[in-house]
């Protein structure tokens, strides 16, 4: 599947604000199921952009703005082949082991409330694949999926269950705590979405989670929508949890971001979600 990406973030500041540091993740890499086919970084401001990676491996650019300016714009754009891998991702670039992602974060901490909820989902013996299935359909009966801001700070996985609503950052962070509990790793996702038919609406930026089970390797689970990664994704970072997925870090204010994310092979359009949000 084709998939035409447009991705535009603009970040208000106090107004004559001057030496703006921004550090961006908008620029997907290749692995198996995924092939960049174009992508470019606009930027309103004339500035040098210097191309590093994170510590996971995810592609970042940052760059400085002079001042005074009190607002920036980045549009991220491209189009990427994908293929429908089952979940399963293969050809990543893996800077630590999978024990690494048992790690606990602020967003994903095993409060008793998670820790009740993991443990009291029925889980078959010795099968990683059958448990991670198991917790994502427990899940996914649990916490309702609404909208939210995938750059204004997702709900804690305790907030998402107790609040038995979140989106889909918050779902994620739920996902990866409980199975951080039960011994499986498990890593925050950011990505997009493209739909799969008229009843989905545009395509949209989305969060999800991986699950490393032992002999098949990462597998991509998307409790809000109950399934596994399907060639409909985009992967764009990886972290152990939101913050760490985060498309755009600066001192700015409010975020406005506007996301499209369709079928390549469709006539052109401009289909956008907007969200607000503190980062």
């Amino acid at each position: 599947m084709r998939i035409r990406i447009r991705h535009e973030i603009t970040q208000h500041f106090e107004p004559g604000s001057r030496n703006i540091a921004v550090t961006v993740r908008l620029t997907p890499r290749a692995h198996e199921g995924q092939f960049i086919l174009r992508w470019t970084l606009d930027l309103n401001s004339d500035c040098r952009l210097s191309a590093q990676e994170d510590a996971f491996g995810n592609v970042c650019h940052t760059f400085s703005v002079d001042g005074p300016t009190d607002r920036l714009c980045v549009i991220a754009e491209g189009e990427v082949e994908t293929l429908d891998t089952t979940g399963v991702i293969r050809g990543t670039v893996e800077r630590f082991p999978p024990s690494l992602f048992l790690r606990q974060t602020d967003l994903t901490e095993a409060t008793p409330a998670v820790i009740a909820f993991a443990e009291g989902v029925e889980l078959p013996p010795d099968d990683p694949l059958g448990r991670l299935h198991a917790l994502m359909v427990a899940l996914h009966g649990k916490v309702e999926e609404e909208d939210g801001p995938a750059l204004g700070g997702p709900l804690s996985a305790d907030a998402a269950l107790k609040a038995e609503k979140a989106c889909s950052g918050g779902i994620a962070h739920l996902f990866t705590s409980a199975a951080r509990h039960l011994g499986l790793p498990a890593r925050h996702i950011s990505g997009y979405l493209a739909p799969e038919g008229e009843e989905e609406g545009d395509g949209k930026a989305r969060h999800w989670a991986e699950a490393y089970a032992p002999k098949i390797g990462w597998i991509a689970f998307d409790a809000g929508r109950n399934l596994c990664g399907t060639e409909h994704y985009v992967r764009l970072a990886v972290a152990l949890d939101a913050m760490g997925v985060a498309p755009l870090r600066s001192t700015g204010l409010d975020i406005e971001e506007q996301v499209s994310a369709l079928d390549g092979r469709a006539p052109q359009k401009l289909a956008q979600a907007q969200s607000q949000g503190q980062n």
